[in-house]
């Protein structure tokens, strides 16, 4: 695996390793990588893309510099599970790299989808993600780009600026990746203490106990017996609510045809969870 950390050297490599028409698979990160990254890696390479991956740990995206700051690094292990992965590339820069002293932070325009859900808890994350993401497509100019449903909201945010843009990129959004117990797999579930691990798969079991017993009229006593049972068991949720699936706008009647999704996020001490679950 070829290990970069210069813009310009990074996309010298990408160009020259796909110049006789290989397609190209892009995977971005903040690492402490997990199996859910490196199954993204893999359906990449599996589609026969030279496949890169990035790492690093976007400033921009963080409202709350604690968060930042004790975001988890373990860059040597990450290092070795892409190398076993196959990953052909990693790109590897510093902050200079991707915001320049000249850089000029653009405004995206993201609609409602950035006054709902993530967007309202965590104002200006969504504005720090495009931003990171802009730029790493600007310089891997991938073919595909891989991205995981845990991030829902994210995939739409991410999918609107692509179109916006008019970049060419295509997206590619693959399932949520679940650990044993049903939690959904996060480089955040790495701060969990032990006691924490066994209480986080309430929110998953919330979410399947809603896609279960969910029907056609009003949704909210069924959301509201999940908020109380979270809450119970020492959660702060954010939010627990039903959506439309193909644009976040939130659901208290459901007519029972359209296709909707149930979305979560909770504090667990100071660890902040989210979840999505498709419910038809």
């Amino acid at each position: 695996m070829i290990i970069c950390k210069l813009a310009d050297e990074t996309q010298r490599i990408v160009k020259e390793s796909t110049k006789d028409g290989q397609k190209s698979g892009f995977i971005p990160t903040m690492g402490a990588l997990h199996d859910g990254h490196i199954s993204l890696i893999q359906k990449s390479i599996q589609a026969g893309n030279f496949t890169s991956c990035s790492i690093f740990v976007n400033p921009t995206q963080f409202n709350n510099p604690a968060d930042f700051a004790k975001y988890p690094s373990t860059l040597s292990s990450d290092i070795d599970k892409l190398e076993e992965a196959g990953c052909d590339l990693l790109f590897l820069p510093s902050q200079n790299e991707i915001y320049p002293p000249d850089f000029k932070p653009p405004h995206y325009k993201l609609g409602y989808l950035e006054s709902v859900f993530e967007g309202k808890y965590r104002p200006g994350h969504f504005q720090g993600v495009c931003m990171v993401v802009d730029r790493l497509l600007k310089i891997m100019q991938p073919t595909l780009l891989y991205l995981g449903q845990k991030d829902y909201q994210q995939c739409m945010v991410i999918s609107k600026m692509v179109s916006d843009l008019g970049i060419k990129t295509e997206i590619a959004i693959c399932p949520t990746l679940r650990e044993n117990s049903g939690l959904a797999m996060s480089s955040r579930n790495m701060r969990l203490t032990a006691d924490q691990k066994t209480k986080a798969p309430l929110i998953s079991t919330e979410l399947l106990r809603l896609k279960k017993n969910i029907r056609e009229g009003n949704v909210d006593s069924i959301l509201e017996e999940s908020i109380k049972t979270l809450d119970k068991a020492g959660f702060k949720v954010d939010y627990f609510s039903v959506a439309n699936a193909a644009n976040l706008q939130p659901v208290t009647n459901w007519d029972g045809q359209s296709k909707i999704v149930g979305l979560a996020a909770a504090f667990l001490g100071e660890i902040r969870l989210i979840d999505n679950m498709l419910l038809n």
